[in-house]
């Protein structure tokens, strides 16, 4: 069998560290520098010729760089890792970038989520894994290379149970807008599976145009209940707050907030600790500050299984479902 290699951009360091140690091997070394003029060099430390390498690495924007900054040293490494002599190239991306522009809204709109693929695809990427994407179909559809989508669904069943003990308010889960009514409901039967209950659902109506969003009628019954709202993404939090405030007329006895990314922009999260939320929970697979009531619900053993069962050849496809 191939040697498994694992690697991190500096950036990803340390979520890639908890992976490792799930995964019950080191970080191989990488060599990552930069240039007076603002260009970079990346190279592998460690010996990859012949071997099954994984990357691993969010792409988002920090106060450290940019998204596109993370991106293209991103790509470098994977075509340096190839050149190298690497047998296979992973690329585990908890959070995938610009995969929410992946249709035509507007006249001469990009598909970025086709051109990453793209991107990724010219360097000589394997393989892709990722975490609760924005759109699944889009993202199997975009690229033309083997994609592995972990849902974080089975996390955050264990955490609604954990905490809903002793909880005798009726359940329901909800989708904060009809575009997430899917995975709401895939959530919400996965809890009565778990719980051996009933569980309502219920959804709140939104439009969005440019940065304006608008709606907010409640659809379902949540009187009394304790309600769980899940998304993949919490940004500017206006969304949640819409869904929040509907929830709250309708009655709501508590409110529980998941999202599978927290990338809270601007001041997002003190907003939402003005909310009538009783718990606010994210994974890690974006860095979070610390001293905040944010829960995190921790993914790096998913993603450390999810490469296992690629490296031994399988099943790994049992986790995308």
């Amino acid at each position: 069998m191939r040697p498994l290699k694992l690697f991190s951009l500096d950036a990803g360091a340390d979520f890639a560290l908890d992976v490792a140690t799930a995964l019950g091997v080191p970080l191989a070394a990488h060599e990552e520098r930069e240039f007076v003029d603002g260009e970079h060099k990346l190279r592998p430390l460690d010996d990859v010729e012949g071997a099954d390498v994984y990357l691993v690495q969010s792409l988002y924007s920090d106060r450290a760089s940019s998204v596109d900054d993370k991106l293209v040293r991103m790509l470098f490494f994977v075509g340096a890792l190839k050149d190298a002599g690497a047998a296979r190239v992973t690329a585990v991306i908890p959070y995938l970038c610009y995969a929410r522009k992946d249709r035509r809204t507007k006249l001469h709109d990009p598909l970025s989520s086709r051109y990453l693929a793209s991107l990724f695809e010219a360097l000589g990427t394997d393989c892709v894994v990722t975490l609760d994407v924005h759109n699944l179909a889009a993202f199997e559809n975009a690229f033309r290379i083997r994609t592995l989508h972990l849902p974080a669904q089975p996390l955050f069943v264990d955490f609604v149970a954990e905490r809903l003990q002793g909880d005798g308010n009726p359940l329901v889960v909800a989708s904060p807008d009809v575009g997430g009514v899917k995975r709401a409901e895939a959530l919400r039967q996965a809890l009565g599976e778990r719980l051996g209950g009933e569980v309502g659902r219920a959804f709140v109506e939104k439009y969005r145009s440019g940065d304006e969003l608008s709606g907010g009628v409640l659809v379902g019954d949540v009187d009394g209940a304790s309600v769980v709202i899940v998304d993949d993404l919490i940004a500017g939090g206006g969304t949640v707050r819409r869904a929040t405030e509907s929830l709250k007329r309708g009655g709501a006895a508590r409110i529980l907030v998941l999202a599978s990314h927290g990338q809270f922009c601007g001041s997002a999260l003190a907003d939402l600790a003005q909310l009538p939320i009783d718990v606010l929970a994210v994974t890690n697979s974006l860095p979070q500050p610390v001293g905040t009531q944010l829960q995190i619900v921790d993914c790096a053993p998913l993603l450390a299984e999810a490469i296992r069962r690629l490296h031994h050849g399988g099943p790994a496809t049992q986790l995308s479902v």
